[in-house]
């Protein structure tokens, strides 16, 4: 009827859709805090980077850590312009997508 047209709002009078970054640009980085021990440091690192690789992965389809081998993570870090992950951190994208579940 007339009254669906009456009471929604012009397309450009709406509010505009929150902006969404593509995969490939990389995060905006922070300064970490100084004055903490080299490991603190390193673990940490590792840990944002197979945050991101896990999100990649899902975002892709992937579910299931089994079929999260570390070719597919490295591939995929490799699509993202990131340095291949050590086996540790394939180890921790494969945790972080069997924890997320």
């Amino acid at each position: 009827m007339a009254v669906a047209a009456v009471t929604t709002e012009p397309l450009d009078r709406q509010l505009p859709m929150p902006f969404h970054p593509p995969l490939h640009t990389p995060p905006t980085k922070k300064r970490l805090p100084a004055g903490r021990p080299r490991e603190w440091y390193v673990s940490h690192n590792r840990r944002l980077k197979a945050m991101r690789l896990a999100i990649a992965l899902l975002d892709s389809g992937v579910y299931q850590p089994s079929s999260a081998g570390n070719h597919r993570i490295r591939t995929t870090a490799e699509c993202l312009g990131m340095h291949p992950p050590s086996d540790t951190t394939c180890r921790m994208v494969r945790a972080l997508i069997r924890y997320g579940r």
